[in-house]
């Protein structure tokens, strides 16, 4: 059980030439949640179980050395400009052809080697449950087109959420997907398995993908298939199922096309419930689609905090987001940001716990 966060003297190195640093968020009730501006990655989050003993509930690291050297890159990131996938990471805009940095076989993967998750973010903390990071993003960076100003605020409320707000402007038309890549096991970070967590999520589509995990341009149902939660069921459940998709992905990574009249509109994407902890985290958001991955690339080959090895489906990630690939889907919500408008994207993370 882990119940205190990094020490802070671990998190002060210099990365790329800019100092990084660790800052504490608490509320009144006592949930602490530390972040690190280098990749503007959640490091620990202290949730109460149904006895109202803390654990943490992400999985990362005790210093920033084991973030810097681990096999797994996105552990707790801020991930831009754009989360997901972009096919042979091409896209035209506007009558030019662009091509991004690859880094997921021949695909270009949330923002390419050197995305958001990779920098230091500057930062400031306003208060003891408010931390605003921003970052500004030379034309050019990874092969994007237009500069682009990222403002991202993390907010924890006295009702125990996480409020992740994010709003950036360009001077240039140019794709913006922005999410976050926490790595969440609500038994706790060593407590094993995830298979046995409860899922909803609010989607009756998802987007099937091709073998190196693009969208074929397909809304799918899911009802009779591996990718219904409409109802809540374990997250094992069904994701050993002879199913090509789930081959695909060697297990769930997929994106869900959420139920929603308006988009734009601040509704609950996904459920999650831990029966041994009693922990339920609930995700409301305002984008169009969320991703679910179920760790299905971990192998116990990065030692996490107090030497624990993340292993196979130890973990999950539930990401908001606009669908993957949509620079080259037409008939995907577009992520196109123009210089007249402002992008801005809220997710909020909402945990409870009952006997």
């Amino acid at each position: 059980m882990y119940n205190e966060i990094p020490l802070q003297e671990e998190f002060q190195s210099a990365v790329n030439g800019i100092d990084a640093r660790l800052f504490q968020l608490e509320n009144e009730k006592g949930m602490q949640i530390a972040i690190t501006n280098y990749g503007g990655r959640i490091v620990s989050w202290l949730a109460p179980d149904k006895n109202g003993e803390f654990d943490d509930i992400v999985l990362g690291f005790d210093s920033i050395d084991g973030y810097l050297n681990a096999d797994e890159i996105y552990f707790g990131a801020l991930i831009g400009r754009f989360g997901n996938r972009i096919d042979e990471g091409e896209f035209s805009l506007n009558g030019e052809d662009y091509e991004l940095a690859t880094n997921d076989g021949s695909n270009h993967l949330h923002g390419g080697p050197g995305g958001f998750h990779n920098v230091v973010w500057d930062a400031e903390q306003l208060d003891d449950q408010h931390l605003v990071l921003t970052y500004f993003s030379e034309e050019g960076e990874e092969g994007y087109p237009g500069n682009l100003k990222v403002k991202v605020q993390y907010i924890l409320t006295d009702d125990n959420e996480l409020k992740i707000d994010y709003t950036a402007s360009t001077d240039q038309a140019t794709p913006v997907n922005l999410t976050n890549h926490a790595f969440f096991n609500l038994g706790g970070a060593a407590s094993g398995t995830i298979n046995n967590h409860e899922l909803l999520i609010e989607a009756d589509y998802y987007t099937p993908v091709d073998s190196t995990l693009i969208p074929t341009g397909e809304i799918a149902s899911v009802e009779q298939t591996p990718f219904d939660f409409t109802n809540a069921k374990s997250m094992g459940k069904d994701i050993d199922n002879k199913s090509e998709q789930l081959d695909f992905g060697e297990g769930y990574d997929h994106n869900f096309v959420l139920d929603k009249e308006n988009n734009g509109k601040l509704t609950r994407a996904a459920k999650v419930h831990e029966p041994n902890s009693g922990r339920t985290m609930e995700i409301y958001t305002t984008e169009p689609g969320i991703q679910f991955y179920s760790g299905n690339f971990m192998d116990g080959s990065d030692v996490g905090k107090e030497g624990e090895p993340y292993k196979y489906r130890t973990a999950f990630c539930l990401e908001p987001q606009h669908f993957p690939d949509s620079p080259n889907q037409n008939n995907f919500p577009s992520t196109i940001l123009e210089p007249d408008s402002v992008y801005h994207s809220l997710s909020v993370y909402k945990l409870s716990s009952n006997k």
